[in-house]
């Protein structure tokens, strides 16, 4: 959006900067709900969500998925597998592709987060009754919609 006046930016009210402020700070919230105890980053934590609901695929399947760039995909695997809670596989066919899955300790560090981050998630969204969660999924999709269109 931009100032009325002068047709100027006003970052404050510029969509893509208000999304990541807001991402930014809750983020950071929730990093605190699990890095200290359970010594993982937010990308670790991303990567561990997506391969418990979706096991058995590549790096790159994951990164596309959470939106993540391949370096930040590539680091995170690779601490989550020097930690012992991701398994690595790479195929017979081609030793380019790898496949992933949670090592049993990586699925059982997740089972303790997932509560820790969706109880978050639950305190958050009760500052919006029920027309508002309605909506802010039907905008979030569209948005969403629109922007991955090819």
């Amino acid at each position: 959006m931009s100032d009325n006046n002068n047709n100027h930016l006003v970052l404050e009210k510029f969509l893509p900067y208000r999304l990541s402020y807001l991402t930014n700070i809750i983020s950071r919230s929730l990093a605190r709900l699990y890095s200290e105890k359970f010594d993982i980053n937010p990308h670790e934590w991303r990567i561990m969500a997506n391969l418990y609901r979706y096991p058995n695929i590549s790096a790159a399947e994951t990164g596309e998925k959470i939106a993540m760039d391949k370096v930040a995909v590539s680091r995170a695997i690779k601490s989550l597998c020097d930690k012992g809670l991701l398994h690595k596989i790479f195929s017979k066919e081609d030793r380019r592709r790898s496949v992933l899955n949670l090592t049993k300790e990586g699925a059982d560090m997740y089972q303790q987060i997932e509560p820790l981050v969706t109880c978050y998630e639950d305190s958050l969204l009760q500052s919006l009754n029920s027309q508002e969660l309605s909506q802010l999924d039907h905008l979030l999709s569209k948005l969403t919609s629109h922007v991955t269109e090819d």
